[in-house]
């Protein structure tokens, strides 16, 4: 038997600050704030969940704001993920030309 894989559960980022995150994801871009725990392998570091009303798989995305928290800053290099995109209706990138303008 082989699997396939169908799509994403979710894509996790490191960020720096929490309250800058939280800026940029609910009120830019206008997500939901579906779950806040904490990084279990350093319990002073949020874990935010963000993704629509229900937190359906495959919309969620996550972050781990570590301003502060003894995580050095990333280098560039070989491999390092420099872009993520989200995908909109095409009818709506009119809408969001001028929210990310404003």
């Amino acid at each position: 038997m082989t699997h396939s894989i169908l799509g994403l559960h979710h894509v996790t980022a490191t960020v720096d600050d929490a309250q800058s995150d939280l800026n940029v994801c609910l009120d830019l871009l206008g997500m939901r704030l579906v779950k806040k725990t904490v990084n279990f392998d350093n319990h002073h570091v949020y874990h935010f969940y963000y993704g629509n009303e229900r937190g359906t798989p495959g919309t969620i995305w996550t972050t781990f704001p570590y301003k502060g928290h003894g995580v050095r800053a990333g280098v560039k290099g070989a491999g390092q993920v420099v872009t993520t995109s989200f995908s909109v209706p095409g009818s709506s990138l009119g809408f969001w030309r001028d929210r990310l303008k404003a």
